[in-house]
């Protein structure tokens, strides 16, 4: 019986690089952090910065992380620490805010944030469907007698006697009539508002008569007509003091006001 050969070789271990970093990795199985590489191998963070972050995640909450104390801690002093800490604000990775408790003491309350590029995405909201803009409303009139409401009508009305393509149905009529009354209310004559709709027509056919209708009277609205300016009030009339004739300003005739104090003050 021939001795059996095997002809499979051994796994090969990994080849061990000529030059830079070689890695030799043990499992943690207690007291270890996980820090991403975003943090590890950030671009703009100091290695003060980056060994701090990781200093800090490692910690439990509620531990002191006071400039003072992780001065204490490490040789870089309070000066470089403080720097850091500024720079893992800037990054995300840190915020410290100040509080004052009920007992009137000012307290400094600090939030590690392990993978700040994760939260900055899911704190943005879903985009949302850009949805059509909404058409503008119809200008409304102020509440007016009826007659103007009467004079909105038959104006829509006879429009197709100018046009017969402005041919509107009844209940277009009732719709358009308010728009129409607001024309009126800013003082816009009848013709003026008649001429405004029919001016500048297409040639061709007028397939929906009442939204052609409905867009002139919205988009060519004009502003309402401004108040008159009123006149200053004019001052009172020169009068001469009863006692003393010196002139002043007063509706009628009478003492000047210094008279009029000194009188109260002599009868007292």
């Amino acid at each position: 019986m021939t001795e059996q050969q095997l002809n499979a070789h051994p796994c090969a271990e990994p080849p061990v690089p000529s030059s830079g970093i070689r890695h030799i990795d043990r499992r943690h199985p207690d007291r270890f952090t996980v820090v991403g590489n975003h943090l590890t191998q950030h671009r703009e963070l100091s290695l003060t910065a980056i060994g701090l972050a990781a200093h800090i995640q490692s910690l439990p909450a509620g531990a002191k992380v006071s400039i003072k104390r992780l001065a204490d801690r490490f040789p870089e002093g309070e000066v470089r620490i403080a720097a850091a800490l500024r720079e893992l604000e800037a990054h995300g990775y840190l915020t410290r805010t100040r509080e004052r408790l009920p007992s009137g003491q000012v307290i400094t309350r600090t939030v590690s944030y392990n993978n700040p590029p994760a939260m900055t995405v899911s704190a943005q909201p879903p985009p949302k469907p850009a949805p059509a803009p909404p058409e503008a409303p119809l200008p409304l009139p102020r509440p007016l007698p009826e007659a103007h409401d009467n004079t909105a009508t038959t104006l829509l009305t006879d429009l197709r006697r100018h046009d017969p393509r402005l041919l509107l149905a009844e209940r277009d009529v009732r719709r358009l009539a308010p728009a129409a009354t607001a024309w009126l209310d800013r003082g816009i004559t009848p013709e003026a508002v008649r001429r405004t709709l029919t001016a500048g027509l297409p040639a061709t056919p007028i397939h929906h008569p009442a939204a052609l209708l409905a867009h002139r009277l919205t988009e060519f609205l004009p502003p309402p007509i401004p108040p008159a300016p009123t006149a200053p009030p004019r001052p009172d009339p020169l009068q001469n003091c009863d006692h003393c004739d010196r002139a002043f300003r007063a509706p009628g005739p009478g003492r000047c006001r210094d008279c009029t104090v000194h009188s109260a003050t002599a009868a007292a």
